[in-house]
C-alpha cells in the first residue's frame, strides 16, 4: 500500500488483469500489482494468458476490498490493479524516427474524445505499428486512454508531438475529397494521419501531407469512428502488403 502511494503520481495505472497481461507480454517495468482476490487473478492467467502466469504471480500483492477500491475507486471486474512505470520519452521518440521503418505510424491530429484514443492505440498494437502520435492538447497516456488501449500503450510508441516534429516518411493525410484509398498501396514507412472527430485535419497537418486519401463510404453518411477508420487504413495497409500485422514490431 505504501508503495502505492509512492508511486501513484509518477506511473500509469493499469486497471483490470487483461490491460496487466498486456502490459506484461510487452515488457513493462511493474513494481506494484494489487488485488483483493490474488486466487481469482492467478486462476484468470492459468486461463487466459498462462504465458505471464510466473511473473504476475511474483509480483501480485492480496490485500483488503476496501482498501484497494480506496486506491483505485473504479476498480474493474477483476478485481486487480497495477501501476506501471511510463516508457521514456527518448526511447519512444527514437523508436518513432528509426529508419527503415518496417510498419506505419499513425498520426491523431488533434483529437478529443479519450476513448477513441485508446480504441487506437489498441489497433494500432494489433496490426504492428510503429507508433501512435497525437498532435494537440490531449494526452495520450491520460488515464482514460490507457484504460481504453487495454494495457496495449506497451506494444507500440505512443508520445505526442507538434505537427512539425513528426518522423520522416510520405503521409497519406484521410479526408473526404481525398483519392480513394482502395486504388493505393501505402508504403511500410507510411506516416497515415487522420483529423479530429468535429473539425477533421488542421490546416497545418494538411499543408504537410503528400497524399490525400479517402475511405469508401456510402452516400449520405458523414462519416466514420476515428478508431473505425483507422483500422480500416491499417487493414488496407496490409492487405495490400500481403502478409498479416508483422510479430513484434
Amino acid at each position: 500500500m505504501r508503495a502505492w502511494r509512492g508511486l501513484a503520481e509518477t506511473s500509469v495505472l493499469l486497471d483490470g488483469f487483461h490491460a496487466i497481461k498486456h502490459a506484461l507480454r510487452f515488457g513493462a517495468r511493474i513494481p506494484v500489482v494489487l488485488s483483493s482476490d490474488r486466487t481469482a487473478v492467478l486462476a484468470l492467467a492459468d486461463e487466459l494468458a498462462p504465458d505471464v502466469r510466473a511473473g504476475l504471480a511474483e509480483l501480485v500483492t492480496e490485500v483488503p476490498d476496501d482498501a484497494l477500491r480506496s486506491l483505485v475507486p473504479r476498480l474493474h471486474p477483476t478485481a486487480v490493479a497495477a501501476l506501471a512505470e511510463r516508457p521514456s520519452r527518448a526511447e519512444n521518440l527514437a523508436a518513432l524516427a528509426r529508419t527503415p521503418r518496417a510498419t506505419p505510424v499513425v498520426v491523431l491530429d488533434d483529437p478529443r474524445n479519450l476513448g477513441n484514443a485508446g480504441a487506437v492505440i489498441r489497433l494500432a498494437a494489433g496490426f504492428g505499428a510503429t507508433g501512435v502520435i497525437t498532435t494537440g492538447t490531449l494526452d495520450p497516456w491520460h488515464p482514460t486512454v490507457v484504460r481504453g488501449g487495454a494495457g496495449l500503450h506497451f506494444a507500440t510508441a505512443v508520445e505526442r508531438m507538434a505537427v512539425g516534429e513528426l518522423p520522416s516518411g510520405p503521409l497519406f493525410a484521410l479526408d473526404a475529397e481525398g483519392e480513394d484509398i482502395r486504388g493505393l498501396k501505402l508504403p511500410d514507412d507510411a506516416v497515415l494521419a487522420f483529423g479530429s472527430e468535429r473539425s477533421g485535419l488542421s490546416a497545418a497537418l494538411r499543408a504537410r501531407a503528400d497524399h490525400l486519401v479517402s475511405l469508401p463510404m456510402r452516400p449520405q453518411v458523414s462519416s466514420y469512428n476515428l478508431a473505425t477508420s483507422v483500422g480500416m487504413a491499417l487493414f488496407h495497409w496490409s492487405a495490400s502488403a500481403g502478409r498479416p500485422p508483422v510479430p513484434g514490431a
